[in-house]
């Protein structure tokens, strides 16, 4: 039996971005870039400085580029992805509070049960060994949190607290999936605890 608490099923952590397509040429089409562009703005700045008849030394020209070259792609590097679709709709008033990018962990944790939950709607099975130990470990946080033990730890008192319909359901595995109306109502119960 794994433990997993209410927070971590509610908890939420930030998609990491796909890797980004390898650009043509590989590493070495990156670094004859980078060199071409290097060499490019090295080229046009001696011209300009020579313009203004001002003389810098070229290995100290072309050390301050890959310098610039450098710092460009660390700061490309650190800089937060890009928004992805998260706008105000052009409807409302925004004071410039709101913070719409920002993710909602309780819609995060809803939208992880609803796939299992309805996969095991159908499969008996499924539902037997990937919801209902879930709904175990949450009866467990449940008492834990407001009682201080667990099904396992005392398990007269624990039945006694979560009422026969919910142990039941938890220690004996049905024939079939229960309806939404029934798995609705075993989860009032368990938030009567």
């Amino acid at each position: 039996m794994s433990s997993t608490s209410i927070d971590d099923l509610l908890s939420f952590e930030e998609e990491r971005p796909a890797p980004a397509e390898p650009s043509r040429g590989g590493r070495v089409g990156r670094v004859l870039r980078t060199v071409a562009g290097v060499a490019a703005v090295v080229v046009v700045l001696v011209a300009g400085l020579r313009v203004v008849g001002l003389r810098v030394s070229l290995p100290v020209l072309v050390a301050g580029v890959v310098a610039l070259f450098l710092v460009r792609r660390v700061v490309a590097a650190l800089a937060p992805p890009p928004r992805s679709g998260g706008r105000a709709p052009a409807t409302t008033d925004d004071d410039g509070t709101w913070n719409w990018g920002a993710r909602d962990a309780l819609r995060a944790a809803i939208n992880g049960w609803e796939r299992p939950l309805d996969w095991a709607g159908r499969d008996r099975e499924r539902f037997a060994e990937r919801i209902l130990p879930r709904i175990g470990e949450l009866a467990d946080e449940r008492l834990r949190q407001r009682h201080g033990l667990t099904r396992e730890s005392d398990p007269e008192r624990a039945r006694a607290l979560l009422g026969d319909r919910v142990w039941t359901f938890l220690s004996t595995p049905s024939r079939r999936p229960p309806s939404p109306r029934d798995l609705a109502a075993i989860v009032a119960e368990l938030e009567k605890i």
